[in-house]
């Protein structure tokens, strides 16, 4: 049984214009976003959006682009107002938060990552990742002993005294990361954090937040358009399309099991063999002959590799050294097939 969730979404509805809770009504009662815009001059943002986040998890919303996602992760911590439904940090129901306590939740609770980096222009590397600290009135000897070790441990030690301006896009992301860090806070926003990033230094920046993660066991919601990063990222992975949860799950399952058209085809592409683990395929314990010992979380690429492209074998899969299953080479091939809609 799982604890109760660090941040739970409950019916929540965002509908922009002036007369937006009359509105929502007609929505719950089958309005769609075409007809809410064309009739009556309103825009759906989200529509009765339901998602559990665990702490210490990674939860990437992803869509795309007008799908709400950007939406939805500023209501976390109410940059945008919901319409209606609760959003619950720790049991606290945010929408409900006096201004004084508002601004105690963004100091103390959430940390924000944006896509465009937002350092200041004017303030060194050092006083940009100390920015949390110094929000929170925290002396200046304590900002900067944090601010340097979060510097140093995303790969800046030595860069305390330059500029933003003297750093290329991927390092003055780093110091958004160490900024976010800094503030010490239990949940990270991340909203678009990697995208403005050339494909390798996007790369690099996936690994770190996972090193990361094993060692810090951050609440994380992380936004994306980008099915790859998704996959790579999420513990948890919730697909919006036009304001509304089409599907939400651990992401091998959604890969393995698409619930929807839309689904099946922005999975459809995707190259399952280095997104797939192994421990998504196998099945229970039985007693046959194997070829040799796989690890749960190898990639079926990984898998493939070791075998030869051998249909014949069978292997036994490991987690931390206990037998959990076995796969049939046969089973991966047939994983990597895309369902088809009948």
């Amino acid at each position: 049984m799982k604890p109760e969730p660090k941040v739970r979404l409950r019916g929540v509805y965002k509908i922009f214009g002036p007369r937006d809770k009359q509105m929502v009504e007609r929505v719950q009662n089958g309005l769609n976003k075409e007809s809410l815009l064309n009739d009556h001059g309103h825009v759906l943002g989200l529509q009765d959006i339901n998602v559990d986040m665990q702490a210490g998890e990674i939860t990437v919303v992803m869509g795309l682009s007008g799908s709400g996602k950007s939406t939805l992760i500023r209501h976390l911590n109410r940059l945008i107002d919901p319409t209606a439904g609760e959003i619950l940090v720790d049991g606290q129901d945010v929408t409900k938060l006096s201004a004084q306590d508002l601004r105690a939740l963004r100091q103390t609770k959430m940390a924000m990552v944006f896509q465009k980096f937002a350092l200041l222009p004017h303030r060194t590397v050092l006083q940009n990742a100390a920015t949390a600290l110094a929000v929170q009135g925290a002396d200046r000897a304590t900002q900067e002993q944090e601010a340097q070790r979060w510097l140093t441990r995303v790969g800046l030690a030595g860069y305390e005294d330059r500029y933003p301006a003297q750093l290329s896009g991927g390092m003055q992301q780093r110091v958004g990361i160490a900024r976010a860090l800094t503030a010490g806070t239990d949940i990270m926003l991340m909203d678009e954090a990697f995208s403005a990033l050339d494909p390798l230094i996007r790369t690099d920046m996936q690994d770190l937040l996972l090193e990361l993660q094993v060692e810090l066991k951050k609440t994380v919601v992380f936004i994306t358009h980008d099915l790859d990063e998704a996959l790579k990222l999420a513990d948890h992975l919730v697909i919006l399309k036009d304001g509304a949860v089409i599907q939400q799950g651990e992401p091998q399952g959604i890969l393995l099991n698409p619930a929807d058209p839309y689904i099946e085809d922005f999975v459809s592409d995707i190259n399952r063999a280095r997104v797939l683990r192994v421990r998504s395929v196998m099945k229970p314990l039985a007693d046959v002959p194997f070829a040799g010992d796989v690890a749960a979380h190898d990639t079926l690429e990984q898998l493939i590799a070791l075998s030869g492209g051998d249909t014949t074998l069978t292997y036994r899969v490991m987690q931390d050294d206990v037998p959990v299953g076995i796969l049939d080479m046969k089973e991966l091939v047939r994983a990597l097939v895309p369902r088809v809609s009948s």
